[in-house]
């Protein structure tokens, strides 16, 4: 059987492509794809470091409470400082969080346990949630592909029933 080797685009739905675009780019650095004037027309594309996402204009988009993607962004601190400076409020936790202090009790960001991993969501103008993730130990090599460097000792057994307490 044939392996996926990467995830080529998500699709969006929003109601304003022009606002869409602007905020993309303003707020997550996204550049626009310009396909032409046919597929320009029918869809905005842009891309967002090495994946692109896919924007339907549509009057009422749907969104759904825990439905989200995730962007692994390369400077944590620069990224909460550029965010905080466009007034783009980002918090720890979301419709998919279901236990109190999940990563910890800072209102803005959490941190995983078993990578360090730090997170925080976003939305953007339509209500699409997005998760802006740093991993500070990298990613590695693993024998079913790339995987997310744990944290040397990190045992999950030991987490599974036990309250976060970063």
């Amino acid at each position: 059987m044939a392996r996926i080797k990467l995830i080529h685009h998500i699709n969006v739905q929003v109601s304003d492509r022009a606002r869409t675009r602007e905020w993309y780019e303003k707020v997550l650095g996204a550049e626009f794809l310009d396909r032409g004037p046919a597929l320009n027309k029918r869809q905005l594309q842009l891309r967002l470091g090495s994946g692109e996402i896919h924007f339907t204009e549509t009057p009422r988009p749907s969104t759904i409470a825990s439905g989200h993607f995730a962007l692994e962004v390369d400077d944590w601190d620069a990224m909460l400082s550029h965010l905080d400076a466009l007034g783009v409020e980002h918090v720890r936790t979301s419709a998919a969080s279901t236990m109190p202090n999940i990563g910890g009790t800072d209102p803005q960001q959490g941190r995983r346990e078993d990578t360090g991993e730090h997170y925080t969501y976003i939305h953007d103008p339509d209500g699409n949630m997005i998760e802006l993730v740093y991993h500070p130990l990298g990613i590695e090599d693993a024998e079913q592909g790339l995987r997310w460097t744990q944290l040397p000792g990190f045992v999950a057994a030991a987490y599974r029933d036990a309250p976060s307490t970063r």
